[in-house]
């Protein structure tokens, strides 16, 4: 899934910068803004922006949403009142339960509202969905910057996990299938213990919530050998 992450009015540069800085984190190239209500690519806006002062230089400016998102098989608000909108009451979504919704989308419009009021009723109307992410009931509405980073990492949490394969770290299925049947052979002839398999499915629920490393695993093994 490609996302499109469109800026509705930005206020203002920090903002702008920390947005820049966030995307970039994200393998997202480019910024695109709806009319910007301050100096997109100015001193502050840079200053936040960290290392991605390019996607702020070369941004792009459209004079309308409806603009900003063509080419978008899918247009997605994102809200801290869920309740603003009418035709999008029925899919609100989670930034988890987003990304199953759009699985099957190619290039999505992400549209982040303005710094000081979000995006109107109106606007989120024209959505097909809308992401909500829940907070404190006291403080709910947050900063867009922290919002984009939390919905962007629900979104392309897969792909970018392919660059950062840390599952390889873990143990497989393999691994632990190896683990279990070591540790019934370290059982299975013990008098002292009555009930065998109870004790047996009880290590490997214990094994699938722990979710250990492949070293933890070889670590728990070399135990279990040497206490068999």
């Amino acid at each position: 899934m490609e996302i499109k992450v469109i800026l509705v009015e930005p206020l203002y540069q920090i903002n702008l910068g920390y947005i820049a800085s966030v995307i970039k984190n994200f393998g997202i190239s480019e910024m695109n803004l709806v009319n910007p209500r301050c100096k997109y690519d100015g001193k502050e806006a840079v200053k936040y922006s960290k290392h991605a002062a390019d996607l702020l230089k070369r941004a792009r400016i459209y004079k309308s949403i409806a603009q900003a998102k063509k080419g978008c098989d899918a247009i997605v608000g994102t809200t801290g009142l869920w309740y603003k909108s009418d035709k999008s009451f029925f899919n609100v979504y989670n930034p988890e339960a987003a990304r199953r919704f759009l699985k099957n989308k190619k290039r999505v419009a992400l549209l982040i509202g303005r710094d000081d009021t979000g995006l109107s009723k109106e606007e989120m109307n024209m959505c097909d969905a809308s992401i909500f992410i829940p907070a404190n009931k006291d403080y709910p509405v947050l900063n867009i910057s922290h919002a984009l980073a939390i919905v962007l990492y629900a979104l392309s949490r897969e792909e970018m996990s392919k660059e950062h394969p840390m599952e390889r770290y873990y143990g497989d299925e393999k691994a632990m299938s190896a683990i279990t049947r070591l540790f019934w052979m370290s059982i299975r002839d013990r008098k002292d213990i009555r009930y065998k398999k109870s004790v047996l499915m009880a290590f490997k629920h214990i094994i699938s919530r722990a979710n250990p490393t492949k070293k933890e695993l070889n670590a728990l093994a070399i135990g279990i050998a040497k206490h068999k």
